[in-house]
């Protein structure tokens, strides 16, 4: 072994991290090692990995192009640390949903679909165009006339035509919109009964009159009893005058009318009732014209061996690797190696259930991080630090083992690995395990732990207690109070599944990846039941908008602060009369140098408070406002609980904000530097104080640490001692033995799925071990 100096380079080094809650953090990680970074949520690992780490390395990355290249680029501010030695190129693969842009599918974000194109325009007969002819995002357009240069030289286009393959009648998106008229309009009742159900229509308002005293219908005659012209006068009729309550007037059918004042709007910009109207009365069905398949009549005439495109993209990507293996021709050969490339790795990575046409939208967290990383399996790059946030998420057990050997893999090719990660199965691989606390936020931001699993499981750390905790099956369950029938549910690749998911109950529905989990409750409840969806989208905010702002908390705080000092309540918003004249009440004021980066510095006049100073004079319990916005709910629980500062309106929301487990969150943060579990866990603080209901949760277990899963079974089980329904999609096995009644889907992924190939109480299930998630979850309860 040569001691050559390039050779001593064996470490990553922090000195003196102080990035949001770390506390001087200085740690040495091992180069082309697997590194995992544990800790319960809020406790450091992300503000360490990513925050200092992986952004010191892409801020260094990106000094070394020129300032015009840096002006297009995003600026990235010096993490707060002392020193930093040793950083190799970073790329992140986080949890971040691709977009859900309508246009984009799975083969487009993959460069899949582009690829198919290029094949068809080359092999597809009869041959009909370049690789545009064939996609769904460009229109045929026609040209024709005179161009005119400069000198005044004339030029004439004769008609020429540009291939497309948009479908024309749904612009390429696949779905037509449709109104459901029983939604509408009730047939048993007549206009001046209440027939049409549309909010703002009372039977004796004047939108009604203007059916009712037209002449052309009889207001007092069902609306089943009419002949079909009343019919299509109430309905159709096109925009005309007529002669009603005393003067001319504009008649226009209902269903046209309502096209034009309501369902033409975006329904987020609705109030929340119409909003709520037109979800139950829109109804999506796949275009008539394309047959949901987005592509003209043209692109789907051209065919490879008796296929057209669309057909190829609708293929699970395992049988579309073994139709292309079928392709013998030495022209595209490239080609081809480069499509079987793809499909193999997204088989390899547990994706192989999908489709091409597949809308990216509608891809899971776990997923999207999974499509992300089939781009690195095959890199010729070797020396990079990999960072990965959570990649277990959304994986059942079986899959975990696949996902660990796709780690170990990229750091066998001589890659560091930094996962930030709360599964035991992955922690147990690690090379080297950092667990940060002790608690969270302003209690967290220190290292408790570094070393092997080894010696993790006995040390005593919150990570090391919990790393061997098992959760027992519960005795008793809960007797149903009624069921929500779901009869021959076949979207995507359910396999027409009849199944009685019962209320009143924790209801956990499980299954392999893709074994058609979402499709079953996303996609198939009946239309008309009330659910609200607790997902882990992004919440809609802008960098001012924070958790007091977003859950209504910040209302009874400005009306109490402004009843204790006899001022009005808009001095103590940022957003308002109150805010810092200076950054406007941003904290922050960004100036922009043209084409060098955006700087983003501390207002000098309030000093990042975000008040003017006058404000911050108004006390309420020995505090102003900025300071009640930088604590944390657990300490503005007890602040509001209590005292002269006893405010309970705040107090009810910061319980349950602190019941969800984000005691640890400061008030003033903003929304966009919550995680994903974060944002759901804020969205279901919001929901917890309304009565009765169905809740569908997603995963809720996401960014959570072993610790504090049991918080979120205690969670649970109140929202269902509350009268409310609980139907939670997870993978968890903790909160699978803790379930009332368990529905198993699979027996496999994509088309060997589909199937709910278990219905029951968790103690059968582990009794029986007749499916994959009996097994783990056997082993998972000793039993």
């Amino acid at each position: 072994m040569s001691d050559h100096g390039a050779d001593n380079h064996d470490l990553i080094r922090v000195q003196g991290a102080r990035q949001n809650n770390l506390k001087d953090v200085s740690v040495e990680i091992p180069k082309r090692r697997l590194s995992v970074f544990t800790g319960v949520s809020g406790s450091g690992k992300s503000s360490l990995v990513f925050g200092t780490i992986a952004a010191e390395s892409r801020r260094l990355i990106d000094e070394t192009y020129s300032t015009f290249i840096q002006g297009f680029m995003p600026s990235l501010p010096r993490p707060e640390v002392d020193a930093m030695e040793g950083l190799t190129t970073a790329i992140l693969v986080d949890q971040e949903r691709l977009g859900a842009n309508p246009r984009s599918t799975l083969g487009t974000v993959t460069d899949g679909y582009a690829m198919l194109r290029q094949l068809f325009s080359r092999l597809g007969t009869p041959h009909i165009g370049g690789p545009t002819a064939f996609s769904f995002n460009i229109p045929t357009t026609k040209v024709g006339g005179v161009s005119v240069t400069e000198a005044g030289k004339k030029n004439v286009i004769k008609q020429e035509t540009y291939l497309g393959g948009m479908c024309p009648a749904c612009d390429g998106r696949g779905v037509a919109s449709d109104l459901d008229l029983a939604a509408i309009v009730d047939e048993s009742k007549s206009l001046n009964e209440g027939a049409i159900l549309v909010p703002g229509y009372k039977p004796d308002g004047w939108m009604v009159k203007g059916f009712s005293e037209t002449g052309l219908l009889d207001g007092d005659k069902p609306i089943r009893d009419y002949t079909e012209t009343e019919r299509h006068d109430f309905l159709y009729k096109e925009k005309g005058k007529v002669k009603a309550l005393g003067m001319n007037m504009t008649y226009q059918g209902l269903i046209p009318k309502l096209r034009e004042s309501i369902f033409s709007k975006d329904p987020e910009q609705l109030q929340p009732h119409i909003k709520a109207f037109v979800e139950r009365a829109a109804v999506f069905a796949p275009c008539p014209t394309c047959e949901g398949t987005r592509l003209n009549e043209s692109a789907r005439s051209s065919k490879i061996r008796g296929i057209d495109i669309a057909e190829v993209c609708a293929m699970q990507i395992t049988d579309l690797a073994e139709w292309l293996r079928g392709i013998d021709e030495p022209g595209v050969a490239p080609l081809i190696g480069s499509l079987l490339h793809l499909c193999d790795s997204m088989t390899e990575i547990g994706l192989g259930y999908l489709s091409f046409d597949r809308p990216s939208g509608t891809l899971s967290g776990g997923e999207a991080q999974r499509t992300k990383m089939v781009r690195h399996l095959g890199s010729a790059l070797t020396d990079v630090t990999y960072v990965f946030d959570e990649p277990t998420v959304g994986l059942h057990p079986h899959d975990i083992q696949r996902m660990n050997k796709l780690l170990l893999d990229l750091r066998d090719k001589g890659n560091t690995v930094l996962v930030v990660e709360h599964k035991p199965e992955t922690i147990a691989i690690a090379d080297r395990i950092v667990d940060l606390g002790p608690g969270a936020g302003s209690d967290g931001g220190t290292i408790c732990f570094e070393g092997t699993y080894e010696e993790l499981a006995v040390a005593d750390t919150l990570t090391g207690r919990h790393l061997g905790h098992r959760a027992s099956v519960k005795e008793t369950v809960r007797e149903p109070k009624g069921y929500l029938e779901i009869r021959g549910a076949t979207s995507h690749n359910l396999r027409n599944v009849d199944v009685d998911v019962p209320l009143g109950v924790l209801t956990v529905v499980t299954g392999v990846a893709g074994s058609g989990k979402s499709s079953l409750i996303h996609g198939s409840i009946p239309p008309g039941t009330e659910v609200e969806f607790v997902d882990q989208s992004a919440i809609k905010g802008s960098r001012r908008s924070n958790p007091a702002t977003y859950t209504g908390l910040l209302e009874p705080i400005r009306k109490a602060f402004a009843k204790a000092n006899g001022v009005k309540p808009a001095l103590f918003s940022a957003n308002s009369e109150g805010a810092c004249p200076t950054c406007k009440g941003n904290g922050m004021i960004y100036t922009e140098l043209g084409f060098m980066e955006t700087v983003a510095s501390p207002c000098e006049d309030c000093g990042g408070k975000r008040f003017q100073p006058l404000v911050l004079e108004y006390r309420l319990g020995g505090l102003n406002i900025a300071e009640v916005l930088d604590l944390s709910v657990a300490k503005a629980l007890a602040f509001f609980s209590e005292g002269e500062s006893k405010v309970l309106p705040a107090a009810k929301i910061l319980e349950r904000m602190s019941d969800v487990g984000l005691g640890y969150l400061k008030l003033g943060q903003p929304l966009n530097t919550l995680s994903g579990g974060e944002r759901q866990r804020i969205k279901l603080a919001m929901h917890l104080g309304e009565k009765g209901g169905t809740y569908v949760l997603d995963e809720p277990t996401t960014g959570l640490h072993l610790a504090d899963v049991d918080n979120l079974l205690a969670l649970l089980d109140r929202l269902v001692d509350a009268g409310k329904s609980v139907i939670v999609i997870e993978h968890h096995q903790a909160v699978m033995a803790h379930a009332d009644w368990i529905i198993d889907l699979g027996p496999g992924a994509g088309h060997d799925g589909g199937l709910v190939v278990f219905e029951g109480t968790p103690a059968e299930l582990v009794a029986k071990k007749s499916t994959l998630t009996g097994e783990h979850l056997a082993a998972y309860v000793g039993a």
